[in-house]
């Protein structure tokens, strides 16, 4: 399998989605609440789509509830990347290591050979989104550094799952709703519980805007299950990360983070691995 041009095309749409929601959650007063409200809202929305496919086979509901476990963790450190740091510091170094463990994780757990082209490419992706992260100052914001490394474990780890499960399900749309329907409530339920008297007045402001971020998740996440169907769960995963340029633009236009030679180049690096797994 390789990344063709639709493939590639899509995966970058859904990159630039996976980045609008992160900025959204970045740009609010509560990243726990605002991103527990945003899944909530993601499982509403793919309630009718399940109730319409039925559940995938049973053989791939240990991948579903694997994944439901590590989401919670994900969720909570991508929150506290977030409130410590610069969505161009937290969002690159929660990125940009997750491709190579995926790599490694793919190769070692489902036997995917990857080209040296590829490897490549996942490592001028890596590199360049980690030079834009490292462009903010990994010293003087420590406590982001260490949720968004801890973070990018746990994406890998959800990555390899997910991946496997969407292939071995054979309707990846059913997979991806039953994954949304149960995945924002257990996260949900443990903020809102720690929020108490706040979700309702909270939700009913936010839910515009969060309603826009949720559909943002569901399209940005089922166009990668459904890549990795057709594509090395390696490269897509890489691939995705484009989204880290897509974030530090928009750190830059709308949150008025800085834009530094550090920055540039990383881009440049970016767009040269996304060439490289192209050609891979």
């Amino acid at each position: 399998m390789t990344i063709t041009w639709p493939v590639l095309l899509l995966v970058m749409a859904g990159a630039l989605m996976h980045a609008g929601w992160n900025a959204l959650v970045k740009s609010s007063s509560d990243k726990l609440l605002d991103t527990a409200l945003i899944h909530v809202l993601c499982s509403l929305l793919a309630l009718p789509v399940f109730l319409y496919l039925g559940p995938p086979p049973p053989q791939v509901w240990p991948y579903v509830l694997a994944s439901l476990v590590i989401h919670v963790g994900y969720y909570f450190a991508l929150a506290g990347a977030l409130k410590h740091g610069d969505l161009g510091l937290a969002y690159p170094l929660m990125r940009g290591t997750a491709p190579l463990l995926v790599a490694l994780g793919s190769w070692a757990v489902l036997g995917e050979a990857i080209a040296p082209l590829g490897w490549l490419g996942i490592c001028l992706v890596s590199g360049g989104v980690l030079m834009l992260g490292m462009s903010a100052g990994l010293l003087q914001h420590r406590k982001a550094v260490a949720f968004a490394l801890s973070n990018a474990v746990l994406i890998a780890i959800y990555t390899v799952v997910d991946g496997q499960g969407a292939r071995l399900s054979g309707n990846v749309a059913q997979y991806v709703a039953l994954l949304f329907v149960l995945d924002g409530w257990p996260f949900a339920v443990l903020v809102f519980f720690q929020r108490k008297g706040q979700v309702w007045h909270y939700s009913r402001k936010r839910w515009p805007l969060a309603s826009v971020g949720a559909l943002a998740s569901l399209g940005s996440y089922a166009i990668a299950l459904w890549a990795m169907t057709v594509a090395p769960i390696a490269l897509v995963a890489a691939l995705r990360e484009t989204s880290v340029l897509f974030a530090v633009l928009l750190g830059v236009c709308l949150l008025h983070e800085p834009w530094t030679r550090w920055r540039m180049a990383g881009a440049l690096s970016i767009v040269a691995g996304v060439m490289t797994l192209r050609l891979g």
